[in-house]
């Protein structure tokens, strides 16, 4: 989109190019703005010797003409010094092209690693793994728009739609058929004219695409443009002219001015230039508020936060036009703030590459709240990509166009509608805990209600209704219920952008107790003194556990009692009769963290003393990387130990022991070091 919007963008700015020597050809294509010749000859120049100038150059180039993993190649070079010059400095405005092509591509991590050098760089901190968790959001939220490619687009790009009445009207560098027409150096293509075309009530065309009339298009640039409410006045940013010459600034660049006609008995009537505009400086992108009072616009003139910032200029009863006001730093940044728009409502819709987004250049929107515009919102997928998503205009209260060039050519129109909340709202919703047989409220229910980050929203006994509400944000949260007549259960609740939504949570009811405590039934099993309970409750509960493989203490250690577990002769994998003992030991270990094993691993006496060594130190490997691969339980929590035939269960002195004595050495043992 930059190369096809340019002197809507940046106004034809070149940087100058100065090696300390006779300039070349990629040179002088480079300064006249014709970057595809540029690069082509810069790929020559780099294979015979490397110049930071002409890495930097390629790389904008490259940057302009959306060949986005080539420009990331060098402005890599470039930010690690891959060139001839002593001098590895180099300007910050590459930290952050790199960030914007490496997120075009799609490696947002990385390219936040860039961006945070740029801002720091700037004196002003970032949070990148904060950052990824709200690009993250972006990509993940739930869309609240639904789009579709308008039928009115070419090959050639085409973007700024603006609906009045029956007749949509929009900004494209398509083919005009002009006489000796001249292409626009940048783009290889026609320079930008305004088009129209009628169409039905679902957008399709009806008739053909025709340009605006000459007082309007000249043999330049025309570019974005606003109506007046009643249709008569036409705001547009065009190539500077005065005097039907083109003016030029001190680098010799034609900046992009604002201008007005005004339709008199069907007919445009002569551009006048908006008195405000100054030279050297560029003014584009107009748009107007609902009652035409004020006009919006996009301009680099001294004294703004960045390259490009939002302003606006009032307009009196009498015509008369105020000067500039900077929307402030809420809404610009030290970067490119373009394409405003003013919804009915008064809220700000915008494209910007400097607060965080998707890639490129993404849309956001900032409400308007006591006469001053909020902190500004992604509006996300699908309006916004990894690539550049702008000019956004509602032309009723839920539809409307934008633009963007995520084909990776030329620039498009959609048309968007929108189908949710594109703001920060809280929404009632309704919580009740009930009986999963009877339905019935469950009273002296205590309820908690936490958001995502478990940070506790609301926490309370429910009486006899045992319902609540609450405003919510859209977002996901878990609620949880505790009665001492029931189970207890967890509801994951994702809130979405509606009012009065319900969610209810099922209790089941706690059977009647049975008639033996297994628990007291253990205790006197194993003789466990009840004061061990008040002093070591840890290692009271690990002997009291009756759910999965029982923990018993011998000789003042604590140990799982397990089914042995066999292996075959000579071999230290698991077998099949073994992984199931195995998969119980894991599922509790899950339930208890603390707990640390050290796994002694035991083989019978055939094979030499060093050979079984080993075999039982494979065992025990084998045992604790099954618990941590298949089990998913931390290798760090588990020792393991072989002790090959040193200690069996059966003596075998000569060997003389039968194959299920053999079996029986070749064991693994597990003893709980830590809890």
């Amino acid at each position: 989109m930059i190369k096809n919007i340019t002197f809507i963008i940046i106004s034809l700015f070149f940087i100058q190019v100065s090696f300390g020597q006779k300039k070349t050809r990629a040179d002088r294509f480079f300064e006249k703005g014709d970057y595809s010749n540029a690069a082509k000859y810069y790929e020559e120049e780099i294979k015979k010797e490397r110049h930071k100038k002409a890495i930097e150059n390629i790389a904008v180039c490259y940057y302009n003409t959306f060949e986005y993993r080539l420009a990331s190649r060098y402005l890599k070079q470039l930010v690690k010094g891959k060139y001839g010059e002593k001098d590895k400095t180099y300007n910050n405005e590459y930290n952050f092209k790199l960030y914007q092509v490496l997120s075009a591509l799609g490696d947002y991590e990385t390219g936040l690693d860039y961006f945070k050098r740029y801002k720091e760089n700037l004196s002003v901190s970032l949070d990148a793994s904060e950052s990824i968790e709200i690009i993250e959001a972006f990509k993940l939220k739930n869309p609240d728009y639904k789009i579709k490619k308008s039928p009115f687009n070419s090959e050639s790009s085409d973007f700024g739609a603006v609906k009045f009445n029956d007749t949509v009207y929009f900004t494209s560098d398509r083919d005009n058929k002009k006489l000796l027409r001249k292409k626009y150096k940048w783009t290889h293509q026609s320079f930008l004219d305004i088009y129209a075309v009628k169409v039905d009530e679902n957008n399709d065309t009806i008739g053909s695409i025709k340009p605006l009339p000459k007082t309007i298009n000249s043999k330049l640039h025309e570019g974005n443009f606003c109506f007046t409410s009643d249709g008569n006045t036409l705001y547009i940013s065009r190539s500077n002219y005065t005097d039907g010459k083109k003016e030029f600034n001190e680098q010799s660049n034609n900046n992009i001015h604002l201008y007005k006609t005004t339709r008199v008995n069907g007919k445009w009537g002569k551009l006048e230039k908006l008195p405000f505009n100054k030279n050297g400086f560029s003014y584009q992108h107009p748009a107007l508020s609902p009652d035409d009072k004020k006009l919006y616009f996009s301009s680099d003139i001294e004294g703004g936060y960045g390259s490009f910032d939002l302003y606006y200029v009032a307009i009196e009863v009498d015509g008369t036009i105020g000067e500039p006001v900077n929307l402030g730093q809420t809404i610009n940044t030290e970067n490119r703030e373009h394409f405003p728009f003013i919804s009915q409502e008064g809220n700000l819709f915008f494209a910007s590459n400097g607060h965080l987004g998707l890639g490129m250049l993404d849309n956001f929107v900032s409400e308007r709240v006591n006469n001053a515009f909020t902190k500004p919102i992604n509006l996300g997928a699908p309006i916004n990509s990894r690539y550049d998503d702008f000019s956004l205009n509602y032309y009723n209260a839920k539809e409307g166009f934008f633009s963007t060039n995520r084909n990776k050519k030329n620039d498009e129109i959609f048309k968007f509608k929108q189908t949710g909340e594109v703001f920060i709202r809280e929404y009632i919703n309704r919580f009740e805990v009930r009986d999963l047989e009877t339905k019935a409220y469950i009273p002296n229910t205590e309820v908690v209600l936490k958001d995502k980050k478990g940070v506790e929203k609301y926490t309370n006994t429910l009486d006899s209704l045992a319902f609540f509400n609450i405003n919510l944000l859209a977002n996901n949260y878990e609620f949880s219920a505790n009665n001492e007549a029931y189970t207890p259960n967890t509801l994951n609740v994702t809130v979405a952008e509606a009012q009065d939504q319900i969610h209810v949570l099922y209790l089941k009811k706690i059977p009647p107790p049975p008639p033996i405590d297994p628990v007291e039934a253990l205790i006197e099993e194993k003789k466990i003194d009840k004061k061990l309970k008040e002093e070591d409750p840890e290692r009271f509960e690990l002997l009291t556990d009756v759910e999965g493989p029982p923990v018993i203490e011998k000789d003042g250690k604590l140990f799982f009692q397990l089914e042995p577990i066999y292996f075959n002769f000579d071999m230290w994998n698991i077998r099949a009769d073994s992984k199931k003992i195995l998969d119980e030991l894991a599922a509790k270990l899950e339930r208890y963290p603390n707990i640390y094993l050290k796994i002694s691993s035991h083989t019978d006496s055939r094979g030499t003393v060093r050979y079984n060594q080993i075999l039982s130190e494979r065992r025990a490997e084998s045992t604790r990387n099954y618990l941590a691969l298949e089990g998913f339980i931390n290798a760090r929590r588990m020792k393991f130990q072989g002790f090959g035939e040193l200690e069996p269960i059966v003596p075998c002195p000569m060997l003389d022991c039968t194959d299920d004595e053999h079996q029986l050495n070749r064991r693994s043992e597990f003893e709980i070091v830590k809890y």
